[in-house]
């Protein structure tokens, strides 16, 4: 195989034309397919064939609360000060667990934990010790696990962070946004610098092996200049993994950005410029671009399995644990993402609440993958994390003649070939460092459930 090629170039008159609305493919089929009325039995199924195989597991906890609203937020959240919240939601929690993990083979090992918000760190030291020991309780992790926790920097001090190194957290991430003061105003997340200088470096005391930190563009009030200087005060942070997501502006589904001032949102060709000047900074600063909105530096875990054509995506996003590896979600909203079925939790704090008094699990939502789902996941998947396709490989794991299984997909990507998105040829489909800006796009080539008149709730490609 060849060499891999970390390049990502950046054309704005193909990403005008083809910057439209798609599946950001954390699991395909993507999250809009699940159901209600999904039978349990189906994910009690799932279970014991994974248990069958010994699987390891990848284990993702929900914690919603917040103590403010950011307005730019999409997450689900449940925004109050009312710290008692707390302990009700943590029993649940517990019985969550103790629901789902006597189901599971004892030799299936943990490889990946993750705890995301909502605000993890809106827990109290003593809740992070008690959620700590029911997952411990119930579940083996391999030594060299990941595990990762989300946090608000506004919320913590030196001690609560040498507190999570000492439970066994590895890895943490925290929300910059931007740097610069009247958009966090704006925005209603007030940071200032020396505060986020300060939480890096009682992280880097601490010992974590990884820092990511996210950033946004599009918000109220940045311009290229603007964000210029929040890159360039990123850089000087240091952080070994960089996400730069793009502010999608959808104050219909989420109410909270009816609080931001829409004419002082960037223009479109203002969101390019800065977009165009933080992959240019990033990658000329030893980062390289894993894909979408992700960036690792060239020595990171994520960029090595990416040149070794090791990594993966998941709900969790592009990861280095999780390939054979199944999700269990635990708490409100979280997804399960088992082999061949996806569940995903309520969404109402009363209603998963409900269910496990009355003895079920939790589950509002779900969807049974069939042959061809699995055929296209795994097609979707190896273009997003790696660039290149070898239709040998897909032959040989699917028993399939890729050619002809594919043979309208490779027709449709033909015009994709013609702007010079991706290479075709009788071994491959490759996507050109020009393309990958767009994988979503070819990604949707793959499809078989998306329907193009049903595109409006989900976010533009770039």
């Amino acid at each position: 195989m060849e060499r891999f090629d970390p390049q990502v170039k950046f054309n704005s008159e193909l990403i005008t034309k083809y910057n439209r609305n798609t599946p950001r493919y954390t699991s395909y089929p993507p999250a809009t397919q699940l159901t209600e009325n999904f039978p349990v039995s189906e994910f009690h199924g799932a279970i014991a064939r994974g248990n069958e195989q010994k699987l390891p597991l990848s284990l993702y906890f929900h914690l919603p609360f917040c103590q403010s609203a950011c307005y730019f937020c999409g997450c689900n959240v449940i925004v109050t000060q009312h710290k008692p919240v707390v302990e009700p939601y943590l029993d649940y929690l517990s019985r969550h667990i103790e629901a789902v993990a006597p189901r599971l083979n004892r030799d299936r090992r943990v490889t990946q934990l993750h705890w995301g918000g909502g605000t993890p760190n809106y827990l109290e030291p003593h809740h992070v010790e008690r959620l700590w020991e029911a997952i411990d309780r119930h579940f083996t992790f391999e030594d060299n696990a990941e595990i990762s926790i989300e946090i608000n920097p506004r919320y913590v001090d030196r001690n609560y962070i040498l507190l999570l190194k000492q439970f066994g957290f590895n890895r943490i991430s925290f929300g910059i946004q931007d740097f610069n003061p009247k958009v966090q105003e704006t925005i209603n997340r007030v940071q200032p610098e020396q505060m986020l200088f300060q939480v890096m470096e009682w992280i880097r005391e601490a010992g974590f092996e990884s820092v990511n930190v996210d950033l946004i563009y599009g918000l109220p009030y940045q311009n290229l200049q603007t964000f210029t200087e929040t890159i360039d005060k990123t850089l000087q942070l240091d952080p070994d993994r960089v996400a730069v997501f793009n502010f999608a502006y959808v104050p219909w589904m989420k109410p909270v950005q009816k609080n931001l001032p829409k004419d002082e949102l960037p223009t479109a060709s203002e969101k390019l410029d800065i977009l165009q000047m933080t992959i240019e900074k990033l990658t000329g600063n030893g980062y390289q671009f894993i894909g979408m909105d992700h960036f690792a530096k060239d020595n990171d875990e994520l960029a090595i399995a990416q040149r070794e054509r090791q990594l993966h995506r998941n709900f969790q996003g592009y990861t280095t644990k999780a390939g054979t590896a199944e999700l269990f979600g635990f708490g409100l909203t979280s997804i399960s993402m088992l082999d061949d079925v996806y569940v995903q939790n309520h969404k109402r704090l009363k209603d998963f609440y409900r269910a496990i008094d009355e003895g079920v699990l939790p589950i509002e939502k779900g969807y049974h993958l069939d042959r061809d789902d699995k055929i296209r996941r795994d097609v979707i998947m190896e273009l997003m994390c790696h660039w290149t396709l070898y239709k040998k490989e897909m032959e040989e794991r699917h028993h399939i003649d890729f050619d002809e299984y594919f043979d309208r997909e490779l027709f449709d990507l033909q015009a994709l070939a013609t702007d010079g998105l991706v290479r075709l040829d009788s071994e491959k489909i490759e996507v050109t460092p020009v393309g990958r800006l767009l994988i979503r796009n070819i990604g949707f080539v793959f499809d078989a459930h998306t329907p193009e008149h049903n595109l409006e709730r989900l976010s533009k490609a770039i």
